[in-house]
């Protein structure tokens, strides 16, 4: 089983420290951007970003056809091709130490020698990246997870060779969701390696019709969705419960779960027969949040809070999407920051002087 404790060991072993993202309104409440150094009760803390997208263009062009469709209809799109001193200087501003970096899959769809060479690339450059500037700049590997047995190379050439701390992954792989036993593979060298799994959602596509219109519902619905979606499929296949050590980060607040994760628990008291007829789970289905990590991107401060409640502040990392400005996210409202634990390894911060954007 993932502890919390062991969570951290192997985050420690690999450059990896986090942070909880407290309050987020009483941090965009804040009259002036923060600056680095933070520090609480006087103390240095070192705050780490793990929901902090780039692309490359040389993978872009890869696309062929489709790299029109690459980049999303988003604020801040050039901010995501790093300019390293102005990324530094943003960085600075929100008081974010150190960035770990992921490219948000779009090559599921590819040929195998078209996504191996995207994979290839981009990895190599985000390896050239963060060893630039190792202090500020850490990283998520690409995987070309349609094709496991090619991700299981990919993610040991990234954690033992190229530096990476871990990979970033979609919510599913063309519709295809994780508990298909033909990733099982790709889990357990995740496990295997320590490797710490950033699992980010890209809308729900089998809802594209009903998402139309005003709102970017694909985003503010499907994104939170896919997610959930993603975190249940983990759990009622019985997949946690098979790679017990798998280090999780659920991007978007772990999706619904925060606020909803009693109602698997619901399911499975009134509807055993349709809840896991063949798996026997080892515990209650919302007992499972506490194998995984959660990224602060929440809405409202009733969603933190119900986040927080579930799992914990120590399970609620720093999330800011980064590269949306500071200003853009910014509120009024205000909310006191939580209790928040410390050990001798590592301080957890409470964000009330960070922006946690969705």
């Amino acid at each position: 089983m993932t502890t919390r404790r062991n969570f951290l060991k192997g985050a420690a072993a690999t450059g990896i420290a986090f942070c909880s993202c407290g309050m987020l309104d009483a941090a965009r409440a804040q009259p002036k951007a923060p600056r680095l150094p933070v520090k609480v009760n006087g103390k240095r803390v070192l705050t780490v970003d793990v929901h902090s997208h780039c692309y490359f263009q040389e993978t872009i062009n890869l696309m062929g056809d489709a790299a029109d469709k690459v980049l999303p209809p988003v604020k801040g799109v050039p901010e995501h091709f790093i300019v390293i001193e102005q990324r530094l200087k943003e960085m600075d501003a929100m008081a974010i130490d150190m960035e770990v970096l992921s490219v948000n899959p779009f090559w599921y769809g590819k040929d195998r020698d078209t996504a191996v060479e995207i994979v290839k690339v981009q990895n190599e450059k985000l390896a050239e990246l963060c060893a630039s500037r190792p202090e500020r700049f850490s990283a998520f590997a690409s995987l070309t997870l349609q094709f496991p047995d090619l991700a299981v190379q990919q993610l040991e050439t990234a954690i033992r060779k190229q530096g990476l701390r871990g990979a970033a992954i979609g919510a599913s792989v063309l519709g295809e969701n994780f508990s298909d036993p033909k990733f099982h593979p790709v889990w357990a060298k995740a496990e295997e390696l320590g490797a710490v799994l950033f699992i980010h959602p890209q809308s729900t596509p089998e809802l594209a019709k009903r998402f139309k219109g005003n709102g970017w519902l694909s985003n503010t619905i499907g994104n939170p969705l896919d997610t959930t979606i993603a975190l249940q499929h983990l759990i009622f296949e019985g997949i946690l419960d098979r790679f017990t050590g798998l280090k999780i980060i659920a991007a978007h607040g772990g999706g619904y779960l925060g606020s909803y994760a009693a109602r698997g628990d619901h399911a499975c008291f009134v509807s055993p027969q349709n809840c896991n007829p063949n798996i026997t789970l080892k515990k209650k289905p919302s007992e499972y949040l506490n194998q995984l990590y959660f990224d602060a991107l929440v809405f409202t401060p009733e969603g933190l809070r119900h986040l927080v409640a579930q799992v914990g502040t120590s399970q609620v990392v720093l999330g800011t999407d980064h590269p949306i400005p500071w200003e853009s996210i910014r509120s009024t409202t205000s909310l006191p920051p939580p209790h928040l634990p410390t050990n001798k390894r590592w301080q957890f911060w409470a964000a009330t002087r960070h922006a946690c954007s969705g």
